[in-house]
């Protein structure tokens, strides 16, 4: 079997994956940061964080073919290393997502009925 990149693509492979999925959960933990206490955006920061999950989960299905198939130690390293920690922060981050709207949500209603009076 020919292995899918040799030791140095793998070095710029994991590099540039790593890079753009840490870019990913940056921009993605900022937005949850500033946007989920406000109640705003659930769809984009919820779905965002349900990407970087499913992202992880196809690296880990890569990760595991490529494995069965006989590949070397430098082609499935990167992509369990990258899908272990996308499909983790993935997954962690929409719990925490989801929590945090549904008190932005409680906090709305709470408001409501102190406007009300009720």
């Amino acid at each position: 079997m020919v292995e899918w990149w040799n030791e140095q693509t793998a070095g710029i492979v994991g590099g540039l994956v790593g890079a753009a999925a840490g870019i990913l959960g940056g921009v993605g933990g900022t937005l949850m940061g500033v946007l989920a206490p406000r109640g705003k955006a659930k769809w984009l920061v919820i779905g965002l964080m349900g990407t970087t999950a499913a992202l992880g989960v196809i690296s880990l299905l890569a990760a595991i073919t490529a494995g069965a198939l006989g590949q070397p130690y430098h082609v499935c390293y990167p992509l369990t290393l990258i899908g272990l920690i996308m499909a983790t922060l993935g997954t962690v981050l929409t719990v925490v997502a989801r929590r945090i709207y549904r008190a932005a949500e409680m906090r709305k209603l709470d408001a409501e009925q102190i406007r009300r009076g009720t």
